[in-house]
């Protein structure tokens, strides 16, 4: 396995080409770079811009990985850029993206089925649109990835489904399933899994057999007024038990890439009064609780466990509570530094539990 970064959020991305970034990373002695979707790399698919992409990575040994989009049909009008790819036609827009990724030697993009929106309480997510149900959004993200899996065959690659926000890992295993696998992935992000009150271990279990992309990312969970506050930390001081995870995964996939997904030095999205979103997780809200029909009591209970097993640790430790964290100073220089960290952290759990990381060809920088 090697340790990579995801390109979205890695510090000074915004300001930054792609070629720059994977510099940066290599320089950082990290292995690969996941670039979140191919119009990301090239919002025209330019082929010179891509192979440029491509020569980059190859000069340091690095892997590559890249996306597509939103497969949810009631979501498209929030990412018109998938349309207009395809002169109007989504379908088509599809078909470019995987044709260009092959061409490049990219096989695994990642896909997921919404985005995460602005809000209190549950309304954060289209699980809980007012407007279509969510079991109606399954539906019609089903048929639509029933549409892309031929043409993803034909291309050499496979879409993989992230454990993201909205979804529950039940979901996405039903449907990867459905689908099928050798078209069909999961993209495993790790702190995800635990907005919709799943421990991390018990979700990783279950999407191990199909995870093909990772993004390595870790959490702090709070008891908060109306349910549990979720705020990103560094992988390895947050909730997720790296020397458990990291040998599940590579039993399950010994070539799996592991991309880091760090937090990012941009400004924290505002609700309608400017103050900053607190993430919190709606566990005393019946609606809430009525929308999880897959999660037992079991289950809930070890999720439970796991707030209640950081907070007694924070306060052993003396780690930030949970304003502390979110009113540090946060520009490039502390997101640089949260990634080494991260690096760091993951290198020593490997380490202690024998999974084996690929070692960067480039020398991290001092």
């Amino acid at each position: 396995m090697r340790l990579g970064t995801d390109a979205l959020k890695y510090p000074g991305a915004e300001t930054s080409t792609p070629v720059e970034i994977v510099e940066s990373a290599a320089a950082e002695g990290l292995e690969g770079v996941f670039f979140r979707t191919m119009l990301t790399m090239s919002p025209t698919l330019d082929a010179g811009e891509l192979r440029d992409i491509r020569a980059a990575i190859d000069a340091h040994g690095m892997y590559l990985e890249s996306g597509l989009g939103k497969v949810n049909p009631y979501g498209t009008p929030e990412t018109p850029e998938l349309r207009a790819i395809g002169d109007g036609d989504i379908v088509l827009g599809f078909r470019r993206m995987m044709e260009a990724a092959a061409a490049i030697g990219i096989s695994e993009l990642w896909v997921a089925t919404a985005n995460i929106k602005p809000y209190a309480g549950r309304f954060s997510y289209d699980r809980f649109r007012t407007d279509v149900t969510w079991a109606d959004q399954l539906v019609a993200i089903e048929k639509f990835l029933a549409i892309l899996a031929p043409i993803a065959r034909d291309n050499g690659v496979h879409m993989n489904l992230e454990t993201h926000e909205e979804i529950t890992s039940f979901e996405l295993v039903r449907l990867v399933e459905a689908v099928g696998p050798d078209a069909v992935g999961i993209t495993f992000d790790t702190a995800n899994v635990v907005q919709r009150a799943e421990h991390p271990m018990w979700a990783a279990r279950r999407v191990a057999p199909y995870v093909r992309q990772m993004h390595l990312k870790d959490t702090a969970l709070f008891h908060g007024d109306r349910g549990v506050l979720f705020q990103m930390r560094p992988n390895g001081e947050g909730v997720v038990d790296l020397d458990e995870l990291l040998p599940l995964l590579q039993q399950a996939n010994p070539g799996l890439n592991l991309s880091l997904e760090v937090a990012s030095a941009r400004p924290i999205p505002a609700v309608g009064s400017g103050s900053p979103t607190r993430l919190e997780i709606s566990l005393y809200d019946p609606e809430w609780l009525a929308g999880h029909p897959d999660l037992t009591v079991e289950e809930l209970a070890a999720f439970l466990g796991l707030v209640q097993e950081f907070e007694l640790r924070a306060r052993a430790e003396g780690l930030p509570d949970y304003d502390t964290w979110a009113g540090r100073a946060f520009g490039h220089d502390e997101a640089m530094d949260y990634v080494r960290t991260c690096i760091r952290n993951v290198r020593a759990a490997a380490g202690r539990t024998g999974v084996e990381l690929e070692t960067a060809l480039t020398a991290a920088s001092a």
